[in-house]
């Protein structure tokens, strides 16, 4: 694969595990290279109209690069790699991808007859597509959204109205801008003055010469982040063919206006019919992911270029030679780590699960929202902290970080708020999630081997036992004992919450779920943190090369060792802990860090972005905005970072 080809064996490794391996280029070639050229350059200079515009544009230029959109749409792997590298150089394209592939051509295709329907328009953008949902009163309880589409049967169609000001749909990219539009619309299906749950309507939204009649659009004010034309709709008397209606087993409807349905309860068949939002968490995580990594990208090497005055007259070092700079980046960079191999294994537990029994299906749409809520929470703040170490010159959007955070939000809020959805996985974990206490057959077997007890100690032995029956004798450098204790934090949540939900007032049933959320979702927390931890183990076991494995377990080590750091006290006092661990923790993480430090650079090269789109950007490329740095002070990057780049410390090796 020569477009991903590394001058470094280490971070060519790296980027292997990073980037599913063998898989690499199908699932991550054509948008790796899409986002190259020059048309991706960032704009963020362009009037806000004309960003969007400029988003539709490339739009089109994906959907070239994407071969079959039909298959794009029905393959979870390459549909999240596509926000992964469209979210770094464009945030509003990235929605637009994910409205127009997942949501809008992905729920055609789920349904009867998705692959026999004439796509057409929609597979080469003659038509572009967008999904009505929410509605302005109604947002994570969309089950009571008020659109309507009553069985006409004098003609066997329907007419789609929005009775109500709140039931206008709320945010789709509806407007004029980027050409025709056409929707899926999610309302409720009426029959004889009966409601028989809400469904998907196909409904054209506009052609060459505007709205079509009935349709009507109003554009919303700015919001945060990248510009999307986002617009309020709402509908009068829209009428609809029957085959509008998009059916399948949770609801077929016949000529004589029978519903028939493989369910009973209407609220399992809106989530049924808009089951893509599941796929759509997924992709709203690989977007913010793919910016957290570009963030660390642009903040590592502007750290290497960046000098500032050393201890001696006269000196001048980079800010990377400062624990308090470099500290904070590695662990930003081990939480990343932790956050790809987090999203790799949930996607493939997505496409390999999706079509098991109930049971198995929501669990698995239970582990996708835990992850998409922490990794969209992870790379908000991983993106603020990079923009931060790039001080005033990280302010400018020129410099590629302003924008980040900001798109990220839109990650948070949309497909299910992560709260929300972390409020509903906590519910249904307290009792019917079991803990896995032990890493022993997790196939992690990180800790093994000759690299793994080479570190140092540092103190960080407990005690003289043989670990076999407690913590004594058990060491901080041992990532499947840090891994053990990741899960007693979950455990020791889970304990407290079920024992608030049974103390909690009886007869009040918010009472006693305000008694009990806070420990719930602690839960969760740790529970996401567990499986993040859990991934990570495996993808070190899976390394090759000894070099790129001894970076894996420390980075692993880091991420392990700061998510336990703020519960100390319950592991202590559950045991599960000796003060002298808890004396020794401070002294781990800072052994750790310094044995990270040096190799920096080779942790963000393993991200692979492109020296093109790094180009564009003055801050990555050893620029300012507002001017250059000396030669003596520019890191020698070229078309890749290489040797020359590094802090003489680093070993050559890497």
């Amino acid at each position: 694969m020569p477009a991903h080809t590394k001058s470094h064996p280490v971070a060519e490794e790296l980027a292997r595990l990073l980037f599913e391996g063998a898989d690499r280029e199908r699932v991550h070639g054509a948008w790796r290279r899409l986002v190259c050229g020059k048309e991706f350059a960032y704009r963020p200079d362009l009037p806000p109209q004309e960003r969007t515009a400029l988003s539709y544009e490339r739009l089109r230029l994906l959907n070239e690069a994407a071969g079959d959109p039909v298959e794009l749409a029905t393959d979870p792997y390459r549909l999240a790699g596509l926000h992964e590298w469209t979210g770094p150089v464009d945030g509003g394209l990235t929605t637009l991808a994910s409205i127009h592939y997942n949501l809008f051509l992905g729920s055609i295709l789920d349904h009867d007859g998705g692959r026999e329907r004439d796509v057409s328009s929609f597979t080469s953008l003659r038509s572009t597509g967008t999904f009505l949902c929410t509605e302005l009163e109604h947002g994570n309880d969309v089950a009571s959204m008020e659109t309507v589409a009553v069985f006409d049967r004098a003609t066997g169609g329907f007419r789609l109205t929005t009775p109500t000001e709140g039931a206008q749909k709320f945010m789709p990219n509806t407007s004029l801008t980027g050409g025709p539009k056409t929707a899926v619309v999610a309302a409720r299906l009426v029959v004889d003055g009966e409601d028989q749950g809400s469904f998907l309507f196909l409904t054209p939204l506009s052609d060459e010469t505007g709205h079509l009649p009935g349709v009507r659009v109003r554009r919303l004010p700015l919001r945060t982040g990248t510009p999307v034309d986002h617009c309020l709709t709402s509908f009068d008397q829209v009428w609809l063919p029957r085959e509008a209606l998009l059916e399948a087993e949770h609801g077929r409807l016949s000529d004589d206006g029978t519903l028939t349905s493989s369910l009973g309860n209407r609220r399992k068949r809106l989530l049924r019919s808009i089951n893509r939002v599941t796929m759509g968490k997924l992709c709203m995580s690989a977007g913010t992911l793919g910016m957290s990594r570009a963030a660390l990208t642009i903040a590592v090497r502007y750290a290497h270029s960046r000098f500032v005055a050393g201890p001696r007259a006269g000196e001048r070092i980079p800010l990377a030679a400062h624990r308090s700079h470099h500290g904070r980046l590695l662990d930003s960079l081990a939480t990343a780590y932790a956050m790809t191999f987090l999203h790799r294994s949930t996607v493939h537990r997505f496409a390999t699960r999706a079509d098991g029994g109930p049971q198995e299906r929501e669990e698995m749409e239970r582990e996708v929202a835990v992850a998409k809520g922490w990794i969209t929470w992870q790379a908000r703040a991983i993106t603020t902290e990079c923009r931060e170490r790039c001080g005033a010159q990280g302010l400018f959007p020129a410099n590629g970080l302003a924008d980040l955070p900001l798109n990220i939000e839109g990650g948070i809020t949309a497909e299910g708020d992560n709260l929300v959805i972390w409020v509903k996985a906590a519910a249904e974990m307290i009792f019917g999630h079991q803990v896995t206490r032990s890493a022993a057959g997790t196939g992690t077997g990180a800790g093994n081997g000759p690299a793994a007890n080479s570190a140092p100690d540092n103190g960080s032995r407990a005690g003289t036992g043989d670990g076999t029956g407690g913590p004594e004798g058990r060491v901080l450098t041992d990532p499947p004992f840090l891994r053990d204790l990741l899960a007693d934090v979950e455990a020791i949540w889970q304990d407290r919450a079920r024992t608030a939900l049974r103390e909690g007032p009886s007869g009040d049933p918010v009472g006693r779920w305000n008694a009990t959320s806070d420990a719930a979702l602690e839960m969760v927390s740790a529970h996401a943190r567990l499986q993040a931890a859990d991934a990570f183990l495996a993808a070190t076991a899976r390394t090759t090369d000894p070099r790129a494995a001894h970076l894996m377990r420390n980075l692993c080590r880091l991420f392990l060792l700061k998510q336990l750091g703020g519960h100390t006290g319950d592991l202590l006092a559950e045991g599960r802990l000796t003060p002298d661990h808890v004396r020794a923790l401070p002294k781990a993480v800072d052994t750790v860090v310094a044995d990270l430090a040096p190799h920096l650079m080779t942790l963000v090269d393993a991200f692979d972005l492109p020296a093109e789109v790094l180009s564009n950007i003055p801050i990555a490329s050893g620029r300012y905005v507002g001017g250059t740095v000396t030669a003596a002070e520019e890191p020698a990057h070229g078309e890749a970072v290489g040797p020359a780049s590094r802090p003489a410390s680093e070993p050559a090796v890497c």
